[in-house]
C-alpha cells in the first residue's frame, strides 16, 4: 500500500487523455477558519497541510503532510477558500488516515452564503486506512468560491487526517488510488525553429526574454563587435520587434544602447513588464559605471529612451555564487523569482521567490521554494507564465537528455512551496546540448528558448517552438487601453492596480507609458476583476472584468479615465454592483466602497453628493425610487464605517440621465450606475 500514489485525474496535473478536463478542477488555496490545531504554518499536521493537491504519503498511515485536529470537541471544522470561483458539480475530502468522521459538507458561493451538499448523521470508523470523500450533485445558478468541512472527531478513535480538499464542475473522479510510473508526454505542435538572421548571429545569441503581448523580443548577445565595447564585450542587450504576425517573423534586431548596455560589464534584461515600460536587469549599476553582483535594478521607458538602472532593494540579499544568477518578474508586478545559491538551499543554485511590500518600492526577503522544485545540482533560468502559477526552469539535478534539461511545475496553492513534480518537456525541447531560458508569450501558444544545437555558426541560438492547447498554461486576458485626464482627454502618467473582487486582494500593478498613457495587464482566467488608475490630484474611475468562464486567450481594449479632483466633478462608480431590481449591495461591491471610505477619511473637509441611475426599463417611477434606495443604501454603509452622514446627501434619477443607449443590453448596463459628485472641497 506505501508504494501507491495518488493520481489526479480532473486536477491540476498537466497530462494527455484522461486530464483534458484539468482546467475544471481546483484545489484549497487558503485556510479561513479553523476549529482547532496541532501546529500552524508549514508545521507539520498543520491546517494549511490540506491546501493544494492530495500529497500526503504513506497512505493510510500519519503524515506529517495533512492537517490532525484537537479532538477537543465532537464538532472539528476547517473552512477553505479556492484561488478561483467553478459552478460545483462534486466536491473531494481526502482523509488520508482514520476516515469516516465527516459529518457534513457545504459549499460557499461568492456571497458567502453557505450550501449544504453532504450529511452523515452516523459518524465511524469503515474498513479503509484511507479514502477520498467525494460527493456530487447538480450544478447550481451559484458559484462557488470555498468549503466548509465539519467532523465528529470523537467518533473514530485515534488521529483523524485530512490531505486535501478540492471542487469540480465535473462529476468525473477528481483522484484515483493507483500507481502510474509513466507520465504521457508533452507534445508540441511544431518542432523547434530558428528565428533566422534577423534574431541569430555567428555570435552566440542568449536569454530570450519576449514581452507578455508577445511583439518585443528582448535578449543578450555576446562578443559582438557591434557591443557597446565592442567584441571584448562580454555581452550586451538586444531588441527586436514583430514584424509580421501572420508569418511569425522577427523585424532586425538592434541594439538597445546606454545606460543598460555598457562597455566593461556583461549586461542581461531578465524581464519585462507587462506593458513593456520596466526592464528587470541583472546586476546592480554604480555611479562609476561598474555593475556588481548585488542583486537586479529596474530601468523605466522614458520619452527619450530607458532610464539608468536602479537598485531593487531585496531583505536580506545575497548570492554565494557571484558568477551565476537570475531573476524574473512576474507579470504581476508583484512576484520576483530568483535563482540564487544561499545557505537555505538545496544546493548550489535553489530557485526563490520575493514578494513586493506594501511599501511598493522593497521586497521580502527570499523564501526558497523547497525541495519539489530544487535539487542539490544547479536549478536555474526561472519564468512564471502570465497565469502565475505554471513555472518553467532548467535544472542540472533530475537527469534528462543532456547537462541540463527545462522542466515545468504548477504551483498548487499560495505558500509558493507547494508545487506539482516537475516534468521534463522532452525530447523534443531538450537535447544533449544546452538548453534553458524558457519563455511564453502570455496568449501561451509560442515558446522561446536558447540551444546550442543547429546553431549559426555552431554557436548558441534563439529558437521558437508552438506548444499544443493541452501543455499550454492557464487562460489568460490581456487589457490594454491608455489612462486619459476625463476632462481633457489628454495622457496621464498613472500606477494601475488590480483586484480579485471577491476576495479584495490586489493582485498586481502596473505603469502607464510616459509617452502616450498606455497601460497592459494580464488577468488569469475564474474570477471577476476590478482595476483603476492613480495618479496625484486625480480620483480614480474604476473598471471591471469577469472572465469567470473565459477559455480561451483574448485581449481587450479598456481606456481608463482620471477625474481632476475639484468641486463640482462627478466620479462613476463603476465597481458598486446590486441585486437585480433590489438595492442591495453584493459583496464584490465592497473594494470599491472601501476605496470611497479612505477617500473620504483622508480628505474630511470634502462633501459629496450620491446619484443613483438605472435604465429605462420599468415603470419610471419605480426606476427613481430604486435609483434613490441603492444611493441611500451606500450612504448607510459609509456611516458604518465611520462617514458623517451631514458630508452626504443622495438624489435618485432613475432613467433620466442615460450616458449609453437603451436599445442593447451590452450599453443599456451602462446607465444603471451610481456616482459621485464633489460638492464641496
Amino acid at each position: 500500500m506505501n508504494s501507491k500514489k495518488i493520481l489526479l485525474l480532473a486536477g491540476l496535473l498537466i497530462g494527455g487523455g484522461e486530464l483534458a478536463q484539468a482546467q475544471h478542477a481546483v484545489w484549497a488555496a487558503k485556510v479561513v477558519e479553523v476549529s482547532s490545531q496541532k501546529a500552524e504554518g508549514k508545521e507539520a499536521f498543520s491546517p494549511e497541510k490540506v491546501l493544494g493537491e492530495p500529497n500526503a504519503t504513506p497512505l493510510g498511515q500519519a503524515s506529517n503532510e495533512a492537517w490532525i485536529p484537537k479532538k477537543t470537541g465532537n464538532s472539528e471544522s476547517i473552512e477553505v477558500r479556492f484561488s478561483k470561483s467553478v459552478i460545483a458539480r462534486q466536491v473531494s475530502v481526502v482523509e488520508n488516515f482514520n476516515p469516516g468522521s465527516i459529518t457534513k459538507i457545504e459549499l460557499v458561493d461568492t456571497r458567502g452564503g453557505k450550501h449544504e451538499v453532504y450529511k452523515n448523521d452516523t459518524p465511524g470508523p469503515i474498513p479503509e486506512q484511507f479514502r477520498t470523500l467525494q460527493a456530487t450533485f447538480a450544478a447550481a445558478s451559484y458559484r462557488t468560491i470555498g468549503v466548509v468541512v465539519t467532523m465528529n472527531t470523537k467518533a473514530v478513535n485515534g488521529v483523524n487526517q485530512i490531505d486535501a480538499i478540492g471542487v469540480a464542475d465535473v462529476v468525473d473522479t477528481m483522484v484515483k488510488k493507483e500507481f502510474k510510473n509513466e507520465e504521457s508526454a508533452i507534445s508540441f505542435d511544431s518542432a523547434m525553429v530558428n528565428l533566422g538572421p534577423n534574431v541569430n548571429s555567428k555570435y552566440v545569441d542568449t536569454h530570450p526574454v519576449i514581452s507578455p503581448d508577445g511583439r518585443t523580443l528582448f535578449f543578450a548577445r555576446q562578443e559582438s563587435p557591434q557591443n557597446s565595447g565592442g567584441a571584448s564585450d562580454a555581452q550586451d542587450v538586444w531588441s527586436s520587434s514583430l514584424g509580421n504576425a501572420e508569418k511569425k517573423a522577427w523585424n532586425p534586431a538592434k541594439n538597445i544602447g546606454s545606460p543598460i548596455n555598457t562597455p566593461r560589464d556583461p549586461n542581461g534584461v531578465a524581464s519585462v513588464s507587462a506593458n513593456g515600460q520596466q526592464l528587470l536587469v541583472i546586476g546592480v549599476y554604480e555611479p562609476d559605471g561598474t555593475i556588481v553582483p548585488k542583486g537586479p535594478s529596474l530601468s523605466r521607458r522614458t520619452a527619450t529612451g530607458w532610464s539608468a538602472p536602479v537598485k531593487v532593494e531585496i531583505e536580506d540579499y545575497y548570492n554565494d555564487d557571484a558568477e551565476n544568477v537570475d531573476f524574473f518578474l512576474a507579470t504581476s508586478g508583484k512576484v520576483m523569482l530568483m535563482a540564487v545559491d544561499r545557505k537555505d538551499g538545496q544546493g548550489e543554485q535553489d530557485l526563490y521567490v520575493s514578494f513586493l511590500n506594501k511599501d511598493g518600492k522593497t521586497w521580502s526577503r527570499p523564501r526558497n521554494l523547497g525541495p519539489s522544485v530544487n535539487t542539490k545540482k544547479a536549478d536555474f533560468a526561472p519564468f512564471l507564465a502570465a497565469d502565475g502559477k505554471t513555472l518553467y526552469f532548467a535544472s542540472e539535478g533530475r537527469g534528462g537528455y543532456g547537462k541540463s534539461d527545462i522542466f515545468y511545475s504548477k504551483r498548487l496553492d499560495d505558500s509558493w512551496t507547494n508545487w506539482t513534480k516537475p516534468r521534463n518537456l522532452g525530447a523534443t525541447v531538450n537535447s544533449p546540448d544546452f538548453d534553458a531560458y524558457y519563455t511564453v508569450s502570455a496568449a501561451g501558444e509560442d515558446a522561446y528558448l536558447v540551444s546550442a544545437r543547429n546553431g549559426t555558426g555552431g554557436s548558441k541560438d534563439i529558437f521558437r517552438i508552438s506548444l499544443k492547447p493541452t501543455f499550454r498554461p492557464e487562460v489568460v486576458t490581456l487589457v490594454r487601453g491608455r489612462v486619459l485626464d476625463a476632462s481633457s482627454k489628454k495622457p496621464v502618467a498613472a500606477t494601475i492596480r488590480y483586484e480579485n473582487l471577491l476576495t479584495g486582494e490586489e493582485i498586481g500593478v502596473a505603469e502607464t507609458s510616459p509617452i502616450d498613457g498606455s497601460y497592459t495587464i494580464v488577468l488569469p482566467s475564474g474570477t471577476q476583476y476590478g482595476y483603476r488608475a492613480e495618479a496625484k490630484d486625480y480620483l480614480a474611475e474604476s473598471d471591471n472584468l469577469d472572465v469567470t468562464d473565459r477559455q480561451k486567450y483574448s485581449e481587450v481594449n479598456q481606456d481608463l479615465f482620471l477625474v481632476p479632483f475639484a468641486v463640482g466633478q462627478t466620479i462613476k462608480l463603476n465597481n458598486i454592483f446590486f441585486t437585480q431590481s433590489k438595492y442591495y449591495l453584493r459583496e464584490n461591491s465592497y473594494p470599491e466602497l472601501l476605496r470611497l471610505v479612505a477617500i473620504l477619511k483622508e480628505y474630511p473637509q470634502i462633501e459629496i453628493r450620491l446619484e443613483g441611475h438605472t435604465d429605462n426599463q420599468g415603470d419610471p417611477q419605480l426606476n427613481v425610487k430604486l435609483s434613490l434606495d441603492r444611493v441611500n443604501e451606500v450612504k448607510k454603509y459609509l456611516g458604518q464605517k465611520g462617514i458623517n452622514g451631514s458630508r452626504i446627501s443622495t438624489e435618485g434619477f432613475g432613467g433620466s440621465k442615460p450616458v449609453a443607449s437603451n436599445d442593447q443590453e451590452d450599453t443599456r448596463k451602462l446607465n444603471r450606475r451610481v456616482e459621485f459628485r464633489i460638492t464641496k472641497k
